[in-house]
């Protein structure tokens, strides 16, 4: 059953190796530490840059909304040094308490009166003694958990055929839960993740290709179903058809943009997040950034972003035979941060369908910031333990 349908990386383990021997030291634990960090502050100074006139213009302190995302940068902060300290196997067990978790906080927030509905769409669980949050964000750390565990765990490899459905239907339900809060792009966003840690795990690319094709048509539904949608993809299929309507988001978007030039005007002085702009500091802060940091500033944030590719990549590779787990850990959570990075720049500057996702570590949302700082602490217990092993 193994040969036929699943893929055995024993038989690519000269090419594994090569890749955990090559330049070793170059791309270090330290190296990736400086990167996140440089990113949470960069994003922190971008959006108090975009966000502090929409706080003055609500009656609201300057600092409102920054002070919001630190406080959800600090205990992402506290929570990924806890990480580096308890033992592996806690992080393996609570891979299945995670996702009933996660499960529940979605249940909860369409089906209760603890979900908050904001502009029609209802992701927002508000619960008693707890800040507001989004539990599709959780849910989607907890998939990257669950998945990396199911694939590595020595049972799956034993029970192949019909047990490898169990990754497949968690995928759908989750996918099915957040799509009902109308969150496409994250739906699309966590299928995407879902399915590279099937393929690492074993699954044939062909199987995926099935999966997908027998998906497409209820997606076409389902995206034709909501009138808003067909808006968004007649407006980017036909960008003058309603210029001062549909597409004066992008417009500005493109418009601050090409302000920026190769310097930028910069900092704390942008023009278009005065109001030209909707939503400047949450999906198109980007835009804010580039108008205020110019080229050099995006030549800047895309070499940190493609160090982190990088470093998240190697760890992959380097994990693969010694630690599966581990190597699950390091590629879903680099795909889902990048994957969700390239999506909403090609957003803010018109190559994709306006829709809300946001910048990860720039745009507003505490609980996004949060889960991705996780994300990062658990990345960055992979590189560790890849470069520990070469030492030892």
């Amino acid at each position: 059953m193994r040969e036929e349908q699943f893929y055995d990386y024993s038989d690519y383990r000269d090419t594994l190796e090569l890749v955990r021997d090559k330049n070793e030291g170059a791309l270090s634990p330290f190296t990736f530490i400086c990167v996140v960090l440089i990113l949470i502050l960069m994003g922190g100074v971008t959006l108090y840059s975009a966000s502090y006139p929409e706080a003055i213009s609500q009656g609201l302190p300057h600092y409102y909304y920054i002070l919001k995302q630190s406080i959800f940068a600090v205990l992402g902060i506290i929570c990924s040094i806890i990480i580096n300290i308890v033992p592996k196997k806690w992080i393996k067990l609570s891979s299945i308490p995670l996702l009933v978790i996660s499960f529940i906080a979605l249940l909860l927030t369409l089906f209760t009166p603890f979900g908050v509905s904001v502009l029609g769409a209802r992701r927002w669980l508000d619960l008693p003694m707890l800040p507001s949050f989004q539990p599709s964000e959780i849910a989607k750390l907890a998939l990257i958990i669950f998945l990396s565990n199911f694939f590595a765990d020595e049972r799956s490899k034993k029970y192949m055929g019909w047990y490898y459905l169990i990754p497949i239907l968690i995928i759908c339900i989750f996918s099915a839960l957040i799509l009902m809060q109308k969150a496409y792009t994250t739906t699309i966003l966590f299928l995407l993740t879902g399915l590279i840690l099937c393929l690492a795990g074993g699954f044939r690319l062909r199987y995926i290709i099935t999966f997908l094709a027998f998906l497409v048509p209820p997606a076409l539904l389902l995206l034709l179903s909501e009138s808003y949608r067909v808006k968004r993809i007649a407006s980017f299929l036909f960008p003058g058809i309603d210029p001062t309507g549909l597409e004066w988001q992008v417009n500005m978007s493109l418009n601050a943009i090409k302000e920026g030039g190769l310097f930028g005007k910069g900092l704390g002085n942008g023009f278009y997040k005065l109001g030209s702009l909707p939503e400047v500091q949450n999906d198109f802060i980007f835009s804010s950034f580039v108008e205020e940091c110019g080229l050099v500033g995006v030549f800047i944030l895309f070499t940190l972003f493609l160090l982190f590719t990088i470093l998240g990549l190697r760890g992959f590779m380097r994990e693969r035979l010694k630690d599966e787990f581990f190597s699950n850990l390091a590629l879903g959570i680099t795909a889902m941060i990048i994957i969700q990075v390239l999506i909403n720049i090609c957003v803010v500057t018109g190559l994709l369908p306006p829709t809300g996702i946001p910048l990860p570590f720039f745009s507003q949302g505490g609980t996004n910031l949060f889960v991705v700082i996780i994300e990062c602490g658990l990345l960055y217990r992979v590189i560790k333990d890849s470069v520990k092993v070469k030492n030892g």
